[in-house]
């Protein structure tokens, strides 16, 4: 089977305005949670989120940016900062052809300022004031196929739209593009930018989001006995990934080895996840086997972990499930704790997360549990951890509204080679 390896990340988030930045955050334990300092949001239940604190206008040429949704233009500052950390510049060849590259960028709601901004302005001001813009700034393709103009990807661009579980599906269908025969090259991902009053209110009706306004860093607190819903966030991470082969012919630097990825669906509720996570452990199940590894093979798992008083524990459920004995010798970790919920891009965020634990050897924490919920069957990280030396393999779950579940497996680079 082709082996596809990690070349380059890029990320803007809640912990940082890159990828750097944002993998010191986690294993420092820190919380992007803040109150939102806005007047819409004093009249809400939650008025915290996890917001990106950097300008990106600082980051982009401005005219074009104006075009974009702020989903895209996340999305662009972290593909372009991936694309560079691989080595890769877009004014050269770079070694690649085009036509065999290919772009998978996801987000679950996709361009929702514009589309509510300039109905705003229809409402107020006239079909005549309603920008020309509009219909490319709110598709939910627009980041993918602004990446992939960027890039000049011509293999295809792809938009995976499946709620929380949207960025690693993305990535799962750019391993298949790969292994397929149809790129050498992957720009893989996923973005989104929702912090409105709409979704907020929204989520808030479904009592799913966290109401500890007097404590907002402390707010997402996965497994903790007191946790009372999720934290939204934006942001967005993209990577890099190529053939072992044609990452070694340019002398590429490598992360880690994508090694495969399983996808599985519920069928059991819109919203609510099956409580048996019989659904989650067939990912799993389906990732190990894509990816030729044993349970035992497991060190650590970056859970989807939300802070949800149902999601968490039917989760540790189904990750006891599909590893049997070896799941008590897993480091299991919630790294929403610290950067929210990013929805649509929490899957890359999270497998960007999974591959530098196992390449710098440190599990990040979760943070902000004071009471662990009793009995759980697996191991919890509640402090940056070390890993052993060796050869690693660990999973990244991304559940999503609808049932969707997706598991992706990641090695370190010279793992089943």
């Amino acid at each position: 089977m082709t082996e596809v390896v990690i070349t380059g990340f890029g990320a803007i988030t809640p912990l940082g305005a890159d990828a750097a930045t944002t993998w010191e955050g986690l294993l420092a334990g820190r919380s992007g949670v803040h109150t939102l300092p806005y007047e819409w949001a004093e009249e809400l239940p939650t008025r915290f989120a996890a917001e990106v604190t950097t300008d990106v206008m600082t980051k982009l040429e401005r005219v074009e940016a104006r075009r974009w949704d702020r989903s895209t233009q996340l999305a662009v500052i972290a593909a372009l900062e991936a694309w560079e950390d691989a080595g890769l510049t877009l004014d050269e060849d770079n070694g690649i052809d085009r036509d065999r590259l290919v772009v998978c960028g996801a987000s679950g709601i996709g361009g929702l300022h514009s589309l509510l901004g300039q109905w705003d302005v229809h409402k107020e001001k006239g079909f005549r004031r309603v920008s020309p813009f509009t219909i490319p700034m709110l598709m939910a393709n627009a980041p993918a196929a602004n990446i992939g103009l960027k890039v000049g990807a011509r293999a295809g661009v792809h938009t995976p739209v499946s709620a929380c579980a949207s960025s690693n599906e993305a990535i799962a269908l750019g391993l298949d593009q790969i292994r397929l025969g149809r790129a050498d090259v992957a720009v893989l991902g996923g973005t989104e930018a929702v912090i409105h009053p709409l979704p907020l209110a929204a989520f808030g009706q479904m009592q799913a989001l966290s109401r500890r306004n007097d404590s907002p860093e402390s707010a997402s607190r996965p497994w903790d006995t007191s946790r009372d819903g999720f934290v939204m966030g934006e942001g967005a991470c993209f990577m890099v990934v190529e053939t072992l082969d044609h990452a070694k012919a340019r002398g590429a630097k490598i992360y880690g080895t994508l090694a495969g990825a399983g996808i599985s669906a519920d069928s059991h509720d819109i919203v609510q996840p099956d409580p048996t996570g019989e659904g989650q452990s067939s990912a799993m199940l389906k990732a190990l086997r894509d990816a030729n590894l044993q349970a035992s093979d497991i060190k650590h798992v970056n859970a989807h972990a939300t802070s949800t008083p149902q999601g968490d524990i039917a989760e540790a459920g189904s990750i006891a499930s599909a590893l049997g004995e070896a799941a008590s010798e897993v480091l299991v970790t919630g790294t929403k704790s610290m950067t929210g919920h990013l929805l649509g891009g929490a899957g890359a965020l999270e497998t960007f997360a999974t591959t530098m634990a196992l390449h710098d050897r440190k599990v990040p924490g979760t943070i902000n549990i004071t009471d662990l919920e009793p009995d759980l069957p697996v191991q919890i990280a509640t402090r940056t951890t070390d890993l052993p030396d060796g050869d690693l393999a660990a999973l990244n779950n991304s559940f999503g509204f609808g049932g969707h579940n997706v598991c992706v497996a990641v090695t370190t680079a010279n793992a089943n080679r």
